[in-house]
């Protein structure tokens, strides 16, 4: 499979996905969602997943697949590869969340979780799947934060299916170990192949294994921090890590919400007032928490 559309713009998400075996369409099938990434500093987190019929499910289960974390590089590659080659009965997708977008999704005034984004990915991947024709039956999810809570997120949103949401599903279900795998294989592949548009010549081995408590990668956060810009854009700014070493190193900026009032200067019209429209209220201004929410006075139901 070709990545280089996202290699060529890593700032922001993409979904590649394989085609649709008509056999999944006509039978009801198993669906297997994973991620990897999630924990790393470096790089995007990916969502995959995996569908095939429940009537083949015997033969799915004598495939190697396990857990993509207990597999070597190679080891994940060839069944990444037999994933590939088993298109008449076997299909994929994998979500690339870009580091820039995890970042300013986390960072953004209304805060959001990165629990609350792997949710969005996974819902979305499955929704993505119904509407390319496969007949999901049977969906298993390896959880992230409280399973249950989780479980009943998703029942709620597909009613008609059998869902099950648990701990270590990577290694209690054959079709998620196979969505780990696709993960892992394709964020290893993009990591690999990453383009720096900040123009630094950086190898594999400087970046070490991206995770915050390895001393490679916080080397590399350290030696490639702009005082004005920060970091490149592989770097999940959000991270703790990451935030330590802008703190330390790069320029403070102060962001005030509300401006000092000079008490000489009370009773003198706002310069802003002289671009209003003609008799406009400005007491109808709405304030920017209603605006960031999208929401709106109403008079009747």
């Amino acid at each position: 499979m070709d990545f280089s559309p996202y290699e060529e713009n890593n700032s922001v998400n993409k979904i590649f996905k394989s085609a649709v075996p008509q056999i999944c369409k006509d039978e009801p099938c198993l669906f297997g969602i994973d991620e990897a990434g999630r924990g790393p500093v470096l790089g995007p987190m990916v969502y995959g997943i995996s569908y095939c019929p429940i009537s083949m499910k015997e033969t799915l289960e004598k495939k190697a697949f396990a857990d993509s974390k207990t597999l070597k590089e190679e080891v994940r590659e060839d069944l990444f590869s037999q994933i590939q080659e088993c298109n008449d009965f076997m299909g994929f997708e994998v979500d690339i969340l870009s580091p820039n977008y995890i970042s300013t999704t986390m960072l953004r005034r209304t805060k959001y979780s990165l629990n609350q984004i792997s949710m969005d990915s996974a819902i979305g991947l499955l929704r993505l799947a119904i509407a390319d024709g496969v007949q999901v039956k049977e969906v298993y999810v390896d959880t992230v934060g409280d399973a249950q809570k989780y479980q009943d997120k998703l029942k709620g949103l597909f009613p008609d299916l059998e869902i099950t949401v648990t701990p270590k599903a990577d290694s209690k279900f054959a079709i998620v170990s196979a969505a780990s795998i696709c993960a892992k294989v394709v964020r290893d592949k993009v990591v690999k192949s990453w383009q720096f548009p900040e123009s630094i010549d950086v190898s594999q081995d400087e970046l070490g294994s991206g995770y915050p408590s390895d001393p490679t990668t916080k080397r590399f956060l350290a030696d490639n921090v702009d005082p004005v810009f920060g970091f490149p854009r592989i770097v999940r700014f959000s991270w703790s890590t990451a935030s330590k070493i802008l703190d330390e190193k790069a320029v403070s900026v102060q962001w005030d919400d509300d401006e000092e009032i000079d008490e000489s200067a009370k009773g003198t019209a706002s310069i802003t007032s002289f671009f209003a429209p003609k008799g406009a209220n400005p007491r109808k201004k709405k304030h920017q928490f209603f605006n960031d929410r999208h929401i709106s006075q109403v008079t009747s139901f």
